[in-house]
C-alpha cells in the first residue's frame, strides 16, 4: 500500500491585538477622530479670537455664534463686526480651516458606514459562493464550545468546515482563530439554511447546539434534506438520546457521559489517557484514521499490500458488524471492509494498481 502525502492549510496561532489594529477600517477611524478633535479646537480658537479681537468686545454667545456661520460659511451676516484688516483675514482663514475639516469629516464618515457595509456584503457574498463550490465538507450547527472544538479538529485534519449559529457575535469574537471559516448566520432547524450550505453535497452534520430539543429539528432537517448525508448529535439528557435516534441522528454523543468516563479513565488508566493526548498534541498531529475499501477492488490477502512503515500502523478491519484487531498477514480484504490505521490525516491511502482503486482519502477521524 503506498503513501502520498496531501498538501492542507492549517490554521495558526495569532497573538492579541489592540482593538484599534483589529478593526476593520483603522485608518478611516483615525481620519474621524483627529477631525473631530481638530473641530473642537477650531471652535475653541474662533471664539477665544472673536471675543478677545474684536472691538467692542462681543459676548461669549455672540463669539461662539460667528464661529459657527463662518465655518459652516452660511453667511447669516457678521454678529460680531470685522473692522480692521486683522479680523478679516482671521475671519477668512478660520473660514477655509473649518470648511475643509468639515468636508473632510463628512467624507470619513460617509465612508466609513459605507465601507463597512459593503466589506459585509461581499464578505457574506463571497462566503456563499465558496460554500456552494465545496463538496463531502461537514456542516456544525452551533458554534459555541462544543462547536469551536469540532471546527478546530476538522481544520486539523484538512476538512472543509461549514458553520451554522443564530449568534453572529460567535463568529466575529472567533474570526483570528478560523480565518477561513465559512459560516451562515440563522437557524439550522431552517430548510433554506440548510440548502444554502450546501447540504446535498455534505458528508456529515454536527447538530451540537446546546438545547436537546433544537438538537432533534436539525437532526430531522438534515436527514429530510439529504438522507444519505451522516448526522452526529448531541445530547445533554440521556432520556432525550432515544428521540435523537429516531429523529434520524447516525451517532448520539453526551459530552457529560463522555467527560464522566474521561475523567474516570485518567484515574485508572492515566497512562492510556496520556498517550491520546500526546498523539493529538504532536507535531505531526496523528490520529486514528478510517479507510473504507472500495467496491471494485479484488480481494486479496493483507500480505500482497500492506508493508511494515513508521508512517501509519494498522490496527483493525471491521467486517460488516465483526471487528478484527491486529489483522494477521493472511486476513483477506474484501470490498465493504473499513481499515482502521494509526496514521498523519495528511496521508492518502491508496492501492499499488491505479487501476485498482482500493482506497480513496480517508474520511472522518475516530
Amino acid at each position: 500500500m503506498k503513501l502520498k502525502r496531501l498538501k492542507f492549510w492549517r490554521p495558526r496561532a495569532r497573538r492579541h491585538k489592540p482593538l484599534l489594529q483589529r478593526t476593520r477600517l483603522p485608518r478611516i477611524l483615525t481620519r474621524i477622530y483627529l477631525s473631530a478633535v481638530a473641530l473642537v479646537v477650531l471652535l475653541v480658537c474662533g471664539t477665544a479670537g472673536f471675543y478677545l479681537g474684536a472691538k467692542p468686545q462681543p459676548s461669549l454667545s455672540d463669539s461662539l455664534h460667528m464661529t459657527l456661520i463662518t465655518i459652516t460659511t452660511v453667511g447669516y451676516g457678521e454678529i460680531v463686526p470685522l473692522n480692521t484688516v486683522a479680523e478679516q483675514i482671521f475671519a477668512g482663514v478660520l473660514a477655509i480651516a473649518g470648511f475643509g475639516n468639515l468636508t473632510f469629516l463628512f467624507t470619513s464618515l460617509t465612508v466609513f458606514f459605507l465601507e463597512t457595509d459593503l466589506d459585509y456584503t461581499l464578505r457574506r457574498r463571497r462566503m456563499e459562493k465558496q460554500i456552494k463550490k465545496l463538496r463531502q465538507h461537514y456542516i456544525i450547527c452551533g458554534f459555541g464550545r462544543v462547536g469551536r472544538n469540532i471546527a478546530q479538529e476538522l481544520f486539523s485534519t484538512a476538512r472543509n468546515v461549514v458553520a451554522i449559529d443564530p449568534d453572529e457575535a460567535n463568529f466575529e469574537s472567533n474570526r483570528e482563530r478560523f480565518p477561513a471559516l465559512l459560516y451562515l448566520h440563522g437557524d439550522a432547524s431552517d430548510d433554506d439554511l440548510m440548502i444554502a450550505a450546501d447540504i446535498a453535497d455534505a458528508r456529515g452534520v454536527f447538530a451540537v447546539t446546546g438545547d436537546d430539543g433544537k438538537n432533534i429539528m436539525i437532526t430531522l432537517t438534515a436527514k429530510q434534506l439529504n438522507p444519505r448525508v451522516r448526522v452526529v448529535a448531541r445530547c445533554h439528557e440521556m432520556r432525550n438520546a432515544e428521540k435523537l435516534r429516531r429523529a434520524g441522528a447516525d451517532q448520539v454523543v453526551s459530552p457529560d457521559f463522555t467527560g464522566g468516563m474521561r475523567l474516570a479513565s485518567t484515574m485508572i488508566r492515566p497512562h492510556v489517557v496520556s498517550f491520546f493526548d500526546e498523539m493529538l498534541r504532536t507535531d505531526r498531529k496523528l490520529r486514528l484514521e478510517e479507510v473504507e475499501v472500495h467496491q471494485k477492488f479484488k480481494p486479496r490477502p493483507f500480505s500482497s499490500l500492506v508493508d511494515r512503515t513508521p508512517e501509519y500502523v494498522l490496527l483493525a478491519v471491521r467486517a460488516g458488524k465483526h471487528w478484527h484487531f491486529n489483522p494477521s498477514s493472511d486476513f483477506q480484504l474484501e470490498p465493504g471492509h473499513v481499515v482502521i490505521a494509526m496514521a498523519t490525516p495528511c496521508l492518502l491511502y491508496t492501492s499499488p494498481s491505479p487501476r485498482d482503486g482500493l482506497l480513496s482519502r480517508m474520511p472522518s477521524s475516530a
